[in-house]
């Protein structure tokens, strides 16, 4: 697909995997729910949530 990446450690992909989920809770935008990331959305409109 194109995506693919080979990683020299264990450490390596560990830090890659870990920067993709921040990237999709905190980045990542959504039409569905108001082109807001998903952390974004909870604190808006979950009350308490932090």
């Amino acid at each position: 697909y194109g995506r693919e990446k080979e990683f020299l450690t264990f450490k390596q992909f560990h830090k890659a995997i870990a920067n993709y989920i921040y990237y999709y809770n905190h980045k990542r935008i959504k039409d569905r729910i108001k082109w807001m990331s998903p952390i974004k959305f909870r604190e808006t409109f979950i009350p308490n949530y932090n």
